[in-house]
């Protein structure tokens, strides 16, 4: 365990190593964030489509992207999200299909999970004492598409617009994209996960990622194995 503070933290869900997702996920991206290497992707995929997913790695978003609070080291935050992950039990998550979401190409659930759904919100609330307050440039950033009144108090009680009832749980791979480009990409990726959205999975884990510097992509720096 490093005592370096890293910019930004975050805790996501992230496949295991072991699992067909992973591996074709993190090839689709380009990009292993567990080991930082470049991976060749799938023949004739566009690297601009998928480069701002690939900077944040492979993932599915609990707590999101922060800075630590003044007076909160990385170590207390690491020995945190340890001692919430040993708290959880294990759970089978429904089957995923690629879907688009808000236009971007996604990773999603095929149905309704309530433990997915207490995952996320016990990992957004137990953490949030770690969290710094956005500044005004963040702020701007998160308002620049525009947020219902439910978002704007999201992010203003929470640091972020999508938690609790709000959440969607998903692992992004591509930018934002257009109507054509989706209509091009989806079926091209839903032949492509197939073989690794077609199985159920145990989630047993929370993934701790960090951000060393501003722009400098995110990487995997511990897995954090549940309790029960």
């Amino acid at each position: 365990m490093s005592g370096a503070t890293p910019y930004r933290v975050a805790v996501y869900y992230a496949p295991e190593a072991a699992d067909p997702l992973w591996t074709a996920g993190t090839t689709w991206l380009g990009r292993d964030p567990e080991s930082g290497d470049d991976l060749p992707q799938p023949r004739g995929l566009e690297p601009e489509l998928t480069a701002e997913a690939a900077s944040y790695g492979l993932h599915g978003t609990l707590k999101p992207p922060m800075r630590l609070a003044p007076g909160r080291s990385y170590a207390d935050f690491v020995a945190a999200a340890a001692d919430l992950a040993l708290s959880l039990r294990e759970f089978e998550m429904p089957a995923f299909s690629v879907q688009i979401l808000h236009g971007f190409l996604a990773i999603r659930e095929t149905a309704p999970s309530a433990d997915l759904q207490a995952l996320s919100d016990v990992t957004v609330a137990t953490l949030d004492p770690f969290r710094a307050p956005l500044s005004a440039s963040e702020l701007e950033k998160r308002r620049r598409h525009g947020l219902s009144a439910a978002e704007e108090a999201m992010l203003a009680h929470w640091g972020y617009p999508y938690v609790f009832q709000l959440w969607r749980f998903h692992l992004t791979l591509s930018r934002r994209l257009t109507e054509a480009e989706a209509a091009k990409l989806r079926p091209r990726a839903e032949d492509y996960f197939a073989p690794a959205t077609g199985k159920r999975r145990t989630c047993r884990s929370l993934a701790l990622f960090t951000q060393e510097a501003p722009g400098v992509a995110f990487r995997l720096a511990e897995r954090l194995p549940f309790g029960g």
